[in-house]
């Protein structure tokens, strides 16, 4: 009777809390992600917007040019180093949920190599009868026989792991398997795994990943899987795992009270021992039992004050006998930035930024304990992917594109010159057009760089359809790329794009970033604005013809973009976006972000929150561009509530508004490459509706 009685005392609160709450927001309805009054909704949102944007006269040959893109045998197929063999995963029209397959480097290098199946995603899951969508492996280093591999239903972030034996090509049998969650995993060993799981009630964050870090025994339960370490509700999360090099394996623990916070332990015999760093280093590696930090901001230590953005390296021994004689590889300055590094048997490679361009450096270190350093030729000035390394020889493979070179695979062997082995098809005649670096000024003077890709015979009348992207959050970089789609559906069609590098990105390294985070946040926006302007001011195009799109953060970014200054766009694509600011962080994986937005519940943070809230910012008396918004239903990082309850409201106050919701795909909204190939058709065919 008392369990009753409270029972019904629980619901009435919660029945007047969502009462209150639908007072002052009418559409929480919307974030019921599989209510059937949403899905309803949804339903009739996709079937009225396909109807307008299959009619396109340009959708048809955009999807099918599309779909042979992306299902095209010619890719290439990337591939790592484990073991003996390089891995590759591979989809094609025969192959839409994938299929990872192996071959030797000798093999690999020719124009048609013979590879062996080790796992048919398709097969398993028909056999599963699972919309397996295929979220990659863990490797038992070196061996690299076992592997924990991921499997997502329908693409979402929470996945399934299962341990599987590439010898016999075979699930192990009452090997180690993990339950859908928010997992992390790692081996300590091949009868140990590090874990990070849901638990039951209580052991995930508020942002929704583990709060514990276990080991855990091969043969014995889950549940007794044993304790690390835990973190309180309110922090991201932490991470035990291990960082293998051919000296030593190196057993760490990472917490994260914030992105881009926290602290380091060493993992030793079930003790943990601090690293004294500072809280905001990234600890990228270990080479040659040199331990490597970059610096998020500047750092006083040992008699010497270390520049944010440095590539800092110490003996890791000395590190933990108290020496702190840092040397410092990489110097940072206003347009040269560190990019990333990773390391082959003998060399460590390391990526940086100069003025949005890559370049690539090698650095050896003699038994005298002296670094030396020799830059790597890069066929252009475009990006620079490091692949994976070897760490039984010095080879590695580095890929290579710019806005109008297809991507290109290079095999490094030692300190040669790379070799040229794989490219993607040219997908698009690009004779005639080219690619300029542009520079805007925005609102507080800071020059703000960005790309533009021209097609051919564009002349300055005002009149081309544009299209401009961006990103600016994260520290993530927005560089150079070559993308068979956007040739064949915007740039072969007369479209001119622009690639904008605003602030919030990590072009220029930390501080870049840290310039437009929380009450700095209006800088990004404001840096789009201005290119957009300066897109405006040189005749390359209009208000009327100027369209922007972006996808996650860029989903705020633009979603800011047309709310702010509807009169500076014609069109916006708005992919699976954050959108509703003041319930971000109560949604999926929101509250991990607050260190780059802010914390609505506080009324000192939502003051300037609420200038970049777009679901806010919505007035009726506004002349907005119709925007196209899409997201799927499976995406369990960016609720897809705000992008539903963005359209909701716009069509309640007057806006025209197209909505597409994928059922499944998770956060890139699309689980298989059909689908892939079909909201991009969708969004290409609705910017010419919107722009010529």
């Amino acid at each position: 009777m008392l369990r009753q009685i409270l029972s019904s005392v629980l619901l009435l609160l919660i029945a007047t809390a969502v009462t209150a709450d639908a007072d002052v927001d009418p559409y929480l309805w919307l974030e019921e992600v599989e209510g059937e009054r949403a899905l309803n909704w949804v339903e009739r949102q996709n079937e009225r917007s396909i109807k307008i944007l299959e009619q396109i006269p340009e959708f048809s040959e955009i999807y099918e040019n599309n779909v042979k893109i992306y299902t095209s045998s010619n890719k290439i197929p990337y591939v790592s180093f484990r073991g003996e063999y390089v891995y590759n995963f591979w989809r094609d029209a025969n192959h839409s949920r994938g299929l990872l397959r192996r071959t030797t480097l000798r093999e690999y290098r020719k124009d048609n190599p013979d590879w062996e199946s080790v796992l048919d995603f398709d097969e398993l899951a028909a056999a599963d009868n699972e919309n397996w969508v295929y979220k990659g492996l863990t490797w038992l280093q070196p061996e690299c026989r076992l592997a924990m591999v991921a499997l997502s239903r329908g693409g979402g972030d929470a996945v399934v792991y299962r341990e599987f034996d590439t010898g016999t090509k075979k699930f192990v049998e009452g090997g180690f398997m993990l339950p859908e969650a928010k997992s992390d995993v790692y081996w300590k060993d091949g009868d140990t795994l590090y874990i990070g799981t849901d638990f039951g009630e209580g052991s995930m964050t508020n942002s929704g990943y583990p709060r514990s870090a276990r080991e855990w025994r091969r043969g014995t339960p889950l549940r007794e899987a044993t304790l690390i370490h835990e973190v309180p509700v309110d922090h991201v999360g932490l991470s035990a795992y291990t960082t293998y090099t051919p000296e030593r394996t190196y057993h760490l623990l990472q917490t994260v009270p914030e992105f881009y916070r926290g602290d380091y332990y060493l993992i030793t015999d079930g003790d943990l021992q601090r690293l004294d760093l500072q809280v905001d280093v990234n600890l990228v590696g270990f080479f040659k039992k040199q331990m490597l930090i970059n610096l998020r901001s500047d750092w006083e230590v040992g008699g010497n004050t270390w520049p944010s953005g440095a590539l800092l390296a110490i003996d890791f021994d000395d590190f933990l006998k108290g020496k702190r004689d840092f040397e410092m590889l990489f110097t940072p300055s206003e347009r040269i930035s560190f990019s990333n590094l990773s390391q082959t048997r003998d060399q460590l490679l390391v990526a940086t930024l100069d003025n949005v361009c890559a370049r690539l450096w090698s650095y050896r270190r003699n038994w005298r304990g002296k670094w030396r350093r020799s830059e790597v030729t890069l066929p252009g000035l475009g990006a620079v992917s490091l692949g994976s390394t070897s760490m039984r020889s010095d080879r590695f493979f580095i890929s290579y594109k710019d806005f109008l070179t297809p991507t290109s695979l290079y095999l490094v062997e030692g300190k040669g010159e790379p070799e040229k082995l794989k490219s993607t098809p040219e997908w698009f005649d690009a004779t005639g057009m080219r690619v300029t670096q542009e520079e805007a000024v925005s609102k507080d003077g800071t020059r703000i760089p960005y790309f533009v890709v021209w097609p051919k015979d564009c002349v300055l009348d005002g009149e081309n359809p544009t299209l401009l992207s961006g990103y600016g959050g994260f520290e993530n970089s927005s560089l150079p790329y070559y993308s068979g789609t956007v040739g064949t559906a915007w740039l072969t069609r007369g479209g001119v794009y622009a690639l904008a590098n605003i602030r919030g990105g990590g072009e220029f390294g930390p501080r870049w970033h840290q310039d437009a985070v929380r009450e700095k946040q209006q800088n990004s926006f404001d840096d789009f604005h201005a290119v957009a302007e300066d897109l405006i001011a040189k005749g390359i195009t209009s208000s009327t013809h100027l369209g922007i799109e972006g996808g996650s953060q860029g989903g705020l970014l633009v979603g800011t973009a047309f709310t702010q200054r509807p009169e500076l766009y014609g069109a916006v694509v708005c992919a699976v976006p954050l959108l509703d600011m003041q319930r971000y962080h109560l949604l999926l994986a929101g509250a991990s972000w607050m260190a780059e937005y802010g914390d609505p519940d506080k009324p000192e943070d939502w003051d300037f929150m609420r200038h970049w809230s777009p679901y806010h910012l919505l007035r009726k008396d506004a002349k907005y561009p119709e925007p196209f918004l899409f997201t799927s239903t499976r995406d369990d990082r960016v609720h897809p509530a705000h992008a539903r309850k963005m359209v909701a409201k716009m069509i309640d106050l007057g806006h025209d508004v197209l909505y597409w919701e994928n059922m499944e795909g998770g956060h890139a909204a699309a689980a298989n490459l059909n689908q892939k190939a079909y909201q991009w058709a969708l969004a290409y065919s609705y910017l010419w509706r919107q722009l010529r």
